[in-house]
């Protein structure tokens, strides 16, 4: 059986849909491979070391998970006698609470109260409440498919998007793991500027401030495997001591503009609690006023996609304005966008490509990229 101290054990690094692909190029970067990757995320094998840090380091990635067991569990008393068969000590303290998360598909045992009910007399371990702490709480995946169990520990605790630095909130904000996603699948390294007029709560920017310093994501945060009976705190602090290690300073200028004041004042703060406030230029701009470095560079940007802005403005004309501004005064910039429709997007009026599919607070995005062309010669 796996341990949390010692040995080597297979993990599952979950992604949201279509990340996969790039949090395996983030396991490879940290030195820790990876294996299959699926539409819900990469395997991997690794130890306590290698698990601190793809926790801490890992930008597109919701939760690290362990694989505790695997074993056929068409009944239940195979599900009792192999459950039992796995040393909880070295991964849960004795008595505490437990959140069992249960899903079985084209299995026998599909009723996922009971199978929580046995795994739980099992543990010896009472149900978490509902409003128990994500870091506080071990978290138990079990996963029941064509009669075979595989039962997962989350190493995280809460998901690994929340950093510590988005307290304060615009409307509509973007998920720090899918504005990590965007920045990595556009490969910007802090080589040329990047510059968001649609910043919002300051997401994409204090992201690609985070990536391009080299600023290990989970730095400021605390994670449930630091609660496991065989954890070694050692082993963490060296971890977090070589992420430091990496840090680097910030050579090309981020922008990032928003019309909307409260999303602006929201921004700053972020980026303070974020470590990043002086790497950034966060100013209250409309996009029609969008002032771009002389030097080419990235634009990347979660524009509104509803139906319409606030005030009931069409959004066709926002997308007109952008197109505008891209094309008159962006010539060879790179740029970005994503998309929760893709012919309002393309109204901007560049050659883009899709770069990634993906969702959003539930609804299907994708990212929509291209190069502005060279304004042809004055006739």
């Amino acid at each position: 059986m796996s341990t949390p101290d010692r040995s080597s054990f297979a993990a599952f690094a979950v992604t949201a849909p279509g990340l996969a692909p790039l949090a395996a190029r983030e396991l490879s970067d940290l030195g820790l491979g990876g294996g299959r990757v699926s539409a819900e995320g990469v395997e991997l094998t690794t130890d306590l070391a290698g698990l601190c840090r793809a926790n801490l380091g890992l930008r597109t990635v919701s939760r690290v998970l362990v694989r505790v067991a695997r074993f056929p569990a068409a009944h239940f008393n195979e599900l009792e006698k192999a459950a039992a068969a796995v040393d909880w000590g070295r991964w849960i303290a004795p008595g505490r609470p437990v959140r069992l998360r249960v899903t079985s598909a084209k299995s026998r045992l599909y009723h996922q109260r009971a199978v929580a009910e046995r795994l739980l007399r099992v543990l010896g371990a009472p149900a978490a409440s509902s409003d128990a702490p994500d870091e506080e709480t071990p978290l138990l995946v079990v996963r029941i498919v064509r009669d075979r169990c595989t039962l997962s520990l989350d190493s995280s605790g809460a998901l690994l998007h929340r950093r510590g630095y988005r307290l304060d909130s615009a409307k509509a904000p973007l998920r720090e793991t899918l504005a990590a996603a965007l920045v990595l699948a556009l490969e910007w390294e802090g080589e040329r500027p990047l510059l968001d007029p649609f910043c919002g709560s300051g997401t994409i920017a204090i992201e690609a401030a985070l990536r391009a310093r080299r600023l290990a994501p989970g730095r400021g945060r605390g994670f449930a495997f630091e609660a496991w009976p065989g954890f070694r705190p050692d082993v963490l602090a060296n971890e977090r001591e070589r992420a430091a290690a990496a840090e680097r300073p910030l050579d090309v200028p981020i922008l990032a503009s928003d019309r909307d004041r409260g999303a602006v004042a929201a921004a700053h703060a972020n980026a303070e609690r974020a470590g990043v406030s002086a790497d950034l230029r966060i100013e209250r701009r409309p996009v029609s006023d969008l002032q771009p470095p002389a030097s080419p560079g990235l634009l990347l940007a979660n524009p509104p996609y509803g139906v319409r802005v606030r005030g009931g403005r069409d959004l066709r004309d926002l997308y007109d304005r952008l197109g505008q501004v891209l094309r008159g005064g962006c010539a060879g910039w790179d740029v970005g966008l994503l998309s929760g429709d893709v012919a309002l997007t393309r109204r901007v009026g560049i050659p883009l490509e899709t770069r990634l599919q993906t969702s959003n607070g539930g609804l299907a995005v994708t990212l929509l990229a291209g190069r502005v062309p060279d304004a042809g010669p004055a006739g």
